[in-house]
């Protein structure tokens, strides 16, 4: 076990844990924000993803050593009301459908809009590659993108 200092959602935490536990389970497990979905634990599926120091990252796969001195964002920490643009653009497009996969799909969207404000749909499914969404809502997802691009 080692003591670790997080920088989640703009708070400091520190934690005892396994330097190699996933940053997933210390979320989930030890800092009780659940937003965060175990979907496959591999990095395929996309249901964990955070944003890591502006990249959209797999937190099942990625040992929480690794975060000490980043700032990571989960689902929780991008807005209080869930008034984000891109939560509410999730919103206006009606975009959940059995929601599991969702909270990936809305971090892996605020990352891409944050280091590019005005993708091109290329821009798009290339950064939402990877993000898996069993219910089929893939063209709501890229139409909810574009109109918060617009916001």
């Amino acid at each position: 076990m080692a003591k670790i200092n997080l920088n989640i959602n703009g708070k400091t935490k520190e934690v005892d844990v396994d330097p190699n536990t996933p940053i997933l389970w210390v979320l989930r497990d030890h800092l009780d924000l659940v937003g965060t979905k175990y979907g496959c634990g591999i990095a395929q599926c996309g249901a964990c993803t955070v944003i890591m120091d502006g990249n959209a990252i797999r937190s099942c796969s990625t040992p929480v050593s690794s975060a000490e001195g980043a700032k990571i964002t989960t689902i929780e920490g991008l807005s209080e009301n869930g008034d984000h643009p891109v939560q509410k653009a999730w919103m206006e497009h009606d975009v959940p459908q059995c929601g599991y996969c969702q909270a990936g799909q809305v971090m892996s969207a605020v990352a891409l809009l944050e280091s590019n404000p005005n993708p091109s749909e290329e821009d798009i499914d290339n950064a939402m590659n990877g993000n898996i969404c069993r219910c089929g809502t893939y063209l709501r997802i890229k139409k909810a993108i574009k109109t918060a691009a617009n916001s």
